[in-house]
């Protein structure tokens, strides 16, 4: 899922796949956004948004605290989430941009 997240902040998507690659990061951060402002399982709202935001900025400094934070919310075990880290994937793959995320998927 982290790898997922991370393709929206990736340099380097050629233009054509660019936007629909931005549509669906849109809507796997919106699910996580949901997962993580519902308090749901333990984490409040404003710490995890706060983190997921962080990471967007600086991934190399937030992803250990992001996973975390995922882990906490149960959000890797959310269908709807895992449904839209899995699309993203796929479509950053078909563009032939594979990122690589040796700690989380």
């Amino acid at each position: 899922m982290a790898t997922a997240l991370a393709t929206g902040v990736a340099p380097g998507l050629p233009d054509t796949s660019r936007g629909v690659i931005d549509d669906l990061h849109a809507a796997l951060r919106e699910a996580v956004r949901r997962r993580l402002g519902g308090g749901e399982n333990g984490v409040r709202g404003g710490y995890g948004v706060r983190v997921l935001d962080a990471y967007e900025t600086d991934p190399d400094v937030w992803r250990a605290r992001l996973l975390q934070v995922l882990t906490a919310s149960r959000a890797d075990m959310d269908e709807e989430i895992l449904m839209a880290a899995r699309a993203v994937v796929r479509a950053d793959r078909r563009a032939d941009h594979v990122i690589v995320d040796a700690v989380g998927s």
